[in-house]
């Protein structure tokens, strides 16, 4: 069976899933950083990237992320250095401080959510359980 992408029980189900991800987001250790530049963090805690990349996986033109990058970087979160493998390259890597308020981030994000799945009964929390293959699949697709 194909589910109707236009039914009303799944277009409330998007909203939520939406709504729900809008909420842990604004958890953030710095109120003013925006979603481009709070992902641009999560995405070099993982691995150092070039802008070009960034870009791409932030679905953002070159020039933006450029203007991203230099905003971070005045702020002191990230740090560009020369490729070694392609000196035309730069590579844009998380610094001390970038790593900080990403782990602060994080603990803040753990903790709203944690308090929200505190207030659900046991039934609840067992439903929510029982939906995580699904939202991972959905997810990765």
């Amino acid at each position: 069976m194909v589910a109707d992408s236009g039914s009303d029980d799944f277009d409330e189900l998007r909203l939520l899933v939406q709504r729900l991800a809008r909420r842990i987001r604004n958890n953030r250790a710095d109120g003013s950083m925006s979603d481009t530049k709070m992902g641009v963090l999560f995405r070099l805690e993982v691995s150092a990237a070039t802008p070009g990349l960034l870009a791409e996986r932030e679905r953002v033109s070159p020039p933006s992320m450029n203007r991203t990058l230099n905003a971070l970087e005045q702020a002191g979160l990230v740090g560009r250095s020369p490729d070694p493998d392609d000196a035309r390259k730069v590579i844009v890597t998380l610094t001390p401080a970038g790593a900080a308020l990403i782990g602060e981030t994080r603990r803040l994000r753990t903790e709203w959510f944690g308090e929200r799945l505190a207030e659900l009964s046991q039934s609840e929390r067992a439903a929510l359980q029982a939906v995580i293959p699904v939202l991972r699949h959905l997810s990765e697709s």
